[in-house]
């Protein structure tokens, strides 16, 4: 041992390989223990997202048809996970890709003698008329599912929570 001018023995100081060691288990296990509900919420949040940008999306079409005198065409495709919005001259054209973790489900209404869900589904807006009814079913791959809904009355687009 070591002693000092003043007389007190100085130990060293450190951590030991054992400590470490159990620090670095106990990190992990709160680590693994964590991921899952982690992972939840963020999918979660993805899924909000996805619906909010929809609403938007949907709001805009039926304002720029009212605000421009101009026809909107919306297009939905559940296949190709992708709204699309656009004018006859082009002068408007907008796009919005859902995230890999969000897939359209449903679009509403549903069209009798259809053959695949799938299919494209074509909407047009036009000015001074009542937005059509739309409704854009989407989930995660968890099973959490959202609706959007186009007011035809007023116009504007509203997420809501569908039960599981």
């Amino acid at each position: 041992m070591r002693t000092s001018s003043v007389g007190t023995t100085n130990s060293q100081r450190g951590v030991t390989l054992l400590e470490l060691l159990i620090v670095i288990t106990l990190i992990a296990i709160v680590a693994g223990l964590s991921y899952p509900s982690l992972a939840a919420g963020l999918d979660s949040l993805r899924l909000r997202s996805a619906s909010d940008s929809i609403a938007g999306f949907l709001t805009t079409a039926v304002d720029r048809a009212d605000r421009r005198q101009q026809a909107v065409e919306i297009v939905i495709s559940p296949r190709e996970n992708v709204l699309l919005a656009r004018t006859a001259d082009q002068s408007f054209l907008r796009r919005v890709e859902m995230p890999d973790s969000v897939h359209i489900v449903t679009v509403m209404p549903l069209v009798a003698g259809a053959l695949t869900p799938d299919v494209p589904r074509r909407f047009l807006v036009y000015p001074g008329g009542s937005a059509p009814r739309i409704g854009i079913e989407i989930a995660n791959l968890r099973g959490r599912r959202w609706m959007v809904s186009l007011d035809p009355i007023t116009g504007i687009a509203h997420p809501e929570v569908l039960p599981q």
